[in-house]
């Protein structure tokens, strides 16, 4: 099962998104996919940001939130988060908190993180990560 992060929602929605990502999603069963509370609310922003905030808000209220199950941070969430940013400060390492959560969402539920900023993300022990936005290199 896998948790999509937020530039993988925001690659799908485009008018013409990676053909990569179209086809591993017509290969997984909708209950299978799941997004994170952070990337609404990291939609959301971006939507307020941007020259047509109307248009974004019903593409996530009437296409996004229709389709897909979002799970919130809870408890158990919120106990990996914590050992996250404690671990990677202590190494020296930064990384966002609506990163350290959407990690965090995902490890908490047993999913794979789905994301094209793998190398971003792979500072983060035991989080299964993948890359539906490129082809790999054979």
């Amino acid at each position: 099962m896998y948790l999509f992060d937020t530039d993988v929602i925001t690659n799908i929605l485009k008018k013409k998104p990676s053909q990569y990502l179209v086809h591993h999603l017509g290969r997984i069963s909708p209950d299978e996919q799941f997004i994170s509370v952070i990337t609404v609310a990291e939609i959301v922003y971006g939507a307020y940001k941007s020259q047509r905030p109307e248009y974004h808000m019903k593409k996530l209220e009437e296409v996004l939130l229709t389709e897909i199950a979002v799970l919130e941070f809870d408890v158990g969430a919120a106990y990996i988060a914590g050992k996250i940013r404690a671990k990677l400060e202590k190494e020296g390492m930064r990384l966002s908190w609506a990163d350290i959560q959407i990690a965090a969402i995902t490890m908490a539920n047993n999913l794979t993180l789905i994301t094209g900023n793998t190398k971003h993300f792979s500072r983060i022990p035991s989080l299964k990560l993948e890359n539906w936005l490129i082809k790999p290199q054979d």
